[in-house]
């Protein structure tokens, strides 16, 4: 009869391990991390901007929309008394919302419909082949990297009412000085030009950078056709480029609803009222005097929750009508 001879100890008492056995657990092992890694790496690389955009984005969110529904005090901001929809409806019956309101339409119309021209023009041009166009390209986008506080201030010197330099160019041809700041319809043109002059370089590199998607070979068979430079630019140019002019238009609206810098600063003392009299208060300049210097955080949260609300508005106008014109055409 066969006796088995047992398995050999080690020191601990416990049986050895195979070496195929060993090689086959680290071989599960490695197969169960694999497949770890690949369902979970893809959520590890985007978390921190999950969690920046909680921390930073949505959280704000939420909490300026419980904020806009209570009575809170710059001063005391832990006692917050229950008011509902009651800031809401005191800004429809406040005649500086409304004032701002139509500030900040009359402003955007102003800066962006010029900017918007410009920088297409600009982009046409730059287009071609130009000596030094690579100088030409960077100069154009220096304004847009230019701080907002250093370009105000210097166009407010320059639109100044005695030794502006506006003015100074004015009185040669015979115009008296213009007292830009006090006006409703001189602050706003003023304003409207620094707002122009930041952001039309910005525009023009969107509008080249999708010139230059465009194919050539349509542009060479236009002009097999005799179509001269004009026909060329208004039957490719400005068709093909329709999706970056509904991205500049968005971008510009939202910018122009939430104008605050160029503003504040060009009105000196007065600028977070827009000027003595509230000729060029914008959206942002009344949030900021309700919540900054008449301490009502309730209020300017309820404003701007109206401002994100007026946003939505407009971007689903602007949608809606590239819409119909992609159909019509």
């Amino acid at each position: 009869m066969a006796v088995s001879t047992p398995a050999p100890v080690d020191d601990t008492g416990a049986a050895p391990v195979a070496p195929g056995a060993e090689a086959a657990r680290r071989q599960l092992w490695r197969s169960r991390l694999y497949k770890l890694d690949v369902k979970a790496s893809p959520y590890a690389y985007v978390a921190p901007f999950f969690v920046l955009f909680f921390a930073f984005g949505l959280f704000p969110l939420l909490y300026t929309a419980y904020v806009s529904l209570h009575n809170v005090d710059l001063g005391a901001p832990e006692q917050q008394a229950w008011v509902g929809m009651a800031n809401y409806t005191r800004l429809l019956h406040d005649q500086f919302f409304w004032n701002a309101l139509r500030n900040t339409f009359t402003l955007g119309v102003l800066s962006t419909v010029p900017q918007l021209i410009i920088a297409l023009g600009l982009a046409h041009l730059l287009n071609y082949r130009l000596r030094g166009r690579t100088l030409f390209r960077v100069s154009v986008l220096m304004p847009y990297v230019t701080s907002t506080a250093a370009a105000t201030i210097v166009f407010a010197e320059l639109f100044g009412r005695d030794y502006g330099f506006i003015n100074w160019a004015l009185g040669h041809v015979g115009i008296g000085h213009i007292d830009w700041e006090s006006g409703r319809w001189t602050s706003q043109i003023a304003l409207s030009t620094i707002v122009t002059w930041r952001w039309t370089g910005y525009n023009a590199l969107i509008y080249l950078a999708a010139m230059q998607a465009i194919p050539t070979d349509l542009y060479a068979a236009a002009a097999c056709d005799g179509a001269g430079r004009w026909q060329l630019f208004r039957h490719i140019t400005v068709p093909s480029l329709r999706p970056a002019i509904v991205f500049t238009v968005v971008v510009s609206t939202i910018g122009a609803t939430q104008l605050f810098g160029e503003p504040l600063l060009f009105g000196g003392v007065s600028g977070h009222l827009g000027g003595a009299n509230h000729q060029y208060q914008t959206l942002g300049l009344y949030l900021y005097d309700q919540g900054w210097f008449n301490f009502h955080l309730g209020r300017a949260a309820a404003v701007a929750w109206a401002m994100f609300l007026i946003i939505v508005i407009l971007v689903v106008v602007n949608f809606l009508l590239a819409r119909r014109i992609r159909s019509a055409s």
